[in-house]
């Protein structure tokens, strides 16, 4: 084992997690079935010379991340522009049965309201449905962002946050956001860093996700905005563990003596307008893993 977390101590953190939860975690009955959870983790990945922190204790399906991410960077809340890409991580949340659950009944089936893609680049633009055009509407966050790290007079700002948590169109949403708030810090010139704070995270299946997705998107912003990514600094407040996870999470912890270092990535081409970054502008290169692990994804 001391080879394998040698190869990747960085993974280590998060199967230490997994650990942790399951022989401490708190017994709860939450929104949708019973999980073990702790309250407060942090975690480090460094992202030197292209690396992206994708786990490579089970098979991670880093393609439909990254289709994920780009979907939020668009702007879009249309969760059948996902479907379209055999994505189907928020179908559960878009179906007619879940919005009724929520009070959504004037939304349309895989209309998912102002979630994510809406508040990045939309903030609190009054919304209508998955169809409008905003463009012009609410605060683009991202492009700010974008707007300030291109400034060499600004892009060492203490500002540089982007929120997806506004209370006045949380009941709007079909899933209020658990990943809420990432800020970007440039050091040394040209070395971009991100941190997230999450509010809730399920850390069998969503939490390796959000750990590769804010990953890329620390990447594309340095490639975009001629800098450097250099560290994702990672801090959630409710990490738990459904209870139809433990026995596949136990059997994850058994890889920990398989890890591999993580792979890297390259991002080809550099657009004016970052909603043009397509999948195929992006490779990773060198990503060994273990076999994947079947979870149900619960809603």
């Amino acid at each position: 084992m001391t080879e394998a977390i040698e190869n990747n101590k960085e993974e280590q953190q998060y199967l230490d997690l997994i650990r942790t939860i399951l022989q401490t975690g708190s017994l709860e009955e939450g929104r949708n079935g019973t999980v073990k959870s702790i309250f407060g983790a942090s975690m480090r990945f460094s992202l030197e010379n292209g690396r992206v922190p994708i786990l490579t204790s089970k098979k991670t399906a880093w393609k439909t991340c990254l289709k994920e991410l780009l979907w939020f960077i668009s702007g879009s809340t249309d969760n059948q522009k996902l479907i379209d890409k055999g994505v189907h991580i928020w179908s559960g949340n878009g179906s007619r049965d879940f919005l009724d659950s929520r009070g959504l009944l004037h939304l349309k089936e895989n209309d998912l309201g102002p979630v994510y893609g809406h508040q990045w680049r939309h903030f609190n633009a009054t919304y209508t449905d998955k169809n409008t055009d905003y463009t012009g509407k609410g605060i683009d966050q991202l492009q700010k962002i974008i707007d300030c790290l291109k400034d060499l007079k600004q892009r060492h700002s203490r500002r540089l946050v982007m929120s997806a948590w506004n209370p006045q169109q949380l009941d709007e949403m079909a899933l209020p956001p658990c990943h809420i708030m990432a800020q970007f810090n440039v050091s040394h010139g040209n070395k971009l860093s991100c941190s997230l704070y999450q509010r809730s995270a399920d850390v069998g299946l969503g939490m390796p996700f959000n750990i590769a997705s804010y990953a890329f998107l620390t990447h594309i912003l340095a490639k975009h905005c001629n800098l450097e990514a250099t560290e994702f600094v990672y801090m959630v407040g409710n990490c738990h563990i459904y209870e139809e996870h433990f026995d596949a999470l136990k059997g994850q912890l058994l890889m920990q003596n398989e890890l591999h270092p993580f792979p890297t990535i390259e991002i080809s081409n550099i657009y004016k307008n970052i909603n043009d970054y397509k999948i195929e502008d992006i490779q990773v290169f060198n990503y060994k893993c273990n076999n994947a692990i079947s979870m149900k994804m619960i809603v």
